[in-house]
């Protein structure tokens, strides 16, 4: 077990201060100034994050699994590492703040359409917000792409209350693959299909049947989830009843085109052909012979994020988070995924950029504004932790003016395979132009990386802005950024192992989010928000 420092081992592990000169102009005098981040990140270090990662990814954790035991014993690790560093819990009770979870397993689920069976997963499928009902449908509205946008509006004059409505994933395109509609507004309906389940939801529609016109591909990432027990939110909004109301499929193309045979929009693709061109649907409602049976269980649970608070000096108030998850995908029969870069590597980084801070502070060289470093669960789950934190902060979010999240940094992928020394940034420009100089200046002041940008294009099909848990700050207007080594051979595989990261990669861009997050938590100014939210209306 990696020793935990004590309080007096932190103040007086750094005596010195380093000192640098900087000469402002040619005939001025040259300057004095304390350089406090050099010295703090100095601390963070390949030996350090490896002994913490031997432990974070070892069997013991059994992948770390939201729920499993594996996931708790790696909570408590974290915990105690910061009550070590002495680390006020929040509220001088607890480092926890727990959420209500729900595993959801199905026993038995068949479906058909217009007499014919469908196979689950092979066909169809749903996530675990389910409940133990048989659904018949008979008449279905189609809502084209159940877009709700300025540009394009798939609901104008169209009202879905109490009924079952299909519409299609991504927008409408042309014949080379262009979206009709330009725009960053149309593109984010293309990346993230939630908006469109909570626009029909809102709407009052009783059940939505989305046609994934990526099955295959999309299937090949979310089968390993859908295998084993849902997992969802309990979201306290809402009675059982309400939750009851409303229900989520989605369908293959080839499904799709059952639920057309008999119409006269005749098949899937007729269908999108025509209402890629701005026509109205032959028939606005379908009649379909759509039966579901399925028996499910649930089981409430509770997941955790562990906080650790290093409160600021003169401007407190205003907090800086590092998130990162901790969680993983657990085990698969014997087999371990230990996962330690998704995300062993980040975990580890944000406990010695937490050291780093706490350390400056018991110094009495902390920093100005509050950091919040905070390891998350259910990441893997869909974002859940970061998620139920960004909807009940403990810190108010008006105050936060920054999210950096770690998720993934101790590899190399196959683009980068002849060098190590570079990092995918996504999202440093989203928001805040203000963001991504400051995050450009501390690289090239202190680390000096290859700062990679291809996966912050809004055109990237792996649509990475949207699958880690800074989304659930950006979402509410928060600047991020997101940084990422890319996805490697062992991604969610057993062999993503602690021997397989590079340390001195993994210590280079650990310091990198430190220097950036101590100028952030230092300066005069909060990065400006300068940028449209694409999340509000």
């Amino acid at each position: 077990m990696l020793k935990i420092i004590s309080a007096l081992g932190v103040a007086t592990l750094l005596t010195s201060t380093t000192i640098y000169s900087q000469e402002i102009e040619q005939d001025d005098p040259i300057e004095i100034i304390e350089d406090y981040s050099i010295e703090y990140a100095a601390t963070i270090n390949a030996s350090e994050l490896r002994e913490h990662l031997m432990i974070i990814a070892s069997d013991e954790f059994e992948g770390r699994e939201t729920g499993m035991p594996g996931q708790k014993k790696a909570a408590e690790y974290i915990a105690n590492y910061f009550e070590g560093l002495q680390i006020e819990p929040y509220d001088g009770l607890t480092y926890f703040q727990e959420y209500p979870l729900k595993r959801e397993s199905f026993v038995s689920t068949t479906c058909s359409v217009n007499g014919r069976e469908f196979k689950f997963i092979e066909d169809f499928y749903f996530f675990g917000s389910s409940v133990n009902r048989n659904v018949k449908l008979s008449d279905v509205q189609l809502s084209g792409y159940g877009i709700a946008a300025k540009s394009w509006d798939d609901y104008k004059g169209v009202d879905i209350k109490g009924k079952a409505v299909m519409i299609l994933t991504d927008v409408p395109r042309n014949k080379k693959g262009e979206p009709v509609v330009s725009g960053e507004e149309f593109e984010m309906w293309a990346a993230d299909w939630r908006m469109k389940v909570e626009e029909a939801k809102s709407r009052g529609a009783k059940e939505l049947i989305m046609v994934n016109q990526d099955y295959d591909s999309y299937m090949s990432r979310v089968k390993y989830y859908l295998e084993n027990p849902g997992m969802s939110l309990v979201d306290d909004s809402e009675s059982p009843e309400e939750n009851e109301d409303f229900q989520v499929f989605f369908v293959s193309p080839e499904m799709a085109d059952a639920l057309l045979d008999d119409s006269k929009n005749k098949n899937l693709k007729k269908y999108k052909k025509r209402i890629s061109k701005g026509k109205s649907p032959k028939q606005s409602s379908i009649r379909a012979d759509f039966n579901l049976n399925l028996e499910n269980k649930i089981e409430n649970f509770t997941g955790e994020n562990v906080l650790a608070f290093i409160e600021g000096t003169d401007l407190k108030e205003e907090i800086v988070v590092v998130t990162a998850h901790y969680d993983h995908i657990g085990r698969k029969g014997d087999e371990i995924n230990n996962g330690a870069d998704d995300d062993g590597s980040g975990t580890v980084s944000a406990l010695e950029i937490a050291e780093a801070f706490q350390m400056a502070k018991l110094q009495g060289n902390g920093p100005r504004r509050s950091v919040l470093v905070m390891t998350v669960s259910g990441e893997e789950k869909g974002l859940l932790g970061s998620r139920y934190y960004s909807d009940h902060p403990i810190y108010p979010l008006e105050n936060t003016v920054v999210d950096l999240n770690i998720d993934m940094i101790g590899r190399v992928d196959e683009a980068h395979k002849d060098g190590e020394d570079y990092i995918y940034l996504i999202g440093s420009d989203k928001l805040s132009t203000d963001l991504h100089r400051i995050s450009e200046t501390a690289n090239s002041d202190y680390v000096n990386l290859e700062l990679d940008y291809t996966y912050n294009d809004p055109n990237d099909p792996n649509k990475f802005y949207y699958r880690s848990d800074h989304y659930n700050f950006a979402k509410h207007g928060i600047p991020v950024i997101f940084y990422f080594s890319g996805v490697h051979e062992d991604y969610h595989k057993p062999t993503d192992t602690p021997d397989k990261i590079m340390y001195d990669k993994l210590e280079k861009v650990a310091r990198l989010v430190f220097h950036t997050a101590w100028e952030l938590a230092n300066r005069d100014d909060a990065p400006i928000v300068d940028k449209e939210n694409e999340f509000t209306d």
